[in-house]
């Protein structure tokens, strides 16, 4: 099993869509095996998105993160990365898939929606910023009898 990090940001809370965001991710099969509803500090969004100093966009970037609560999720799954990288869609919203949570939801860019990891190392690095280890729960899903 794969594990991949998300971050519902503060506008999927504000547009009260975390329900139908999260039911995207049960619905095919994915386990959530962590999940905190939480306000981001300053110094965790730029833990966070230390890639993108010096950027135009960063500024804007970690006032958005930091503006309102968020929900965080560690998801599992056989090929999950790049399962939620299809169900999310791409990060501009005008250039995602119709039916993918940002090709039906986002409105610019940086107010995307969803955060989610690019690969296992991003995984590691960013989900240790809000999750311990012993925070994360091992358990079986019926369904995963059919995957």
């Amino acid at each position: 099993m794969e594990r991949t990090f998300i971050i519902l940001k503060p506008n999927t809370v504000r547009r009260g869509l975390i329900g139908e965001i999260i039911r995207r991710f049960e619905q095919r099969g994915i386990k959530i095996v962590g999940m905190k509803f939480l306000k981001i500090t300053r110094q965790q969004a730029e833990r966070l998105y230390e890639c993108h100093k010096g950027k135009e966009f960063y500024d804007e970037l970690i006032e958005f993160m930091t503006s309102g609560p968020v929900v965080t999720l560690v998801l599992e799954a056989p090929r999950v990365l790049e399962l939620v990288r299809h169900i999310v869609g791409s990060t501009d919203p005008l250039k995602a898939e119709a039916g993918s949570i940002r090709g039906e939801f986002a409105l610019t860019v940086t107010k995307n929606l969803v955060h989610a990891s690019d690969c296992p190392d991003g995984f590691e690095r960013e989900s240790s910023i809000f999750f311990s280890p012993d925070e994360l729960i091992e358990y079986s899903l019926d369904v995963q009898d059919d995957i």
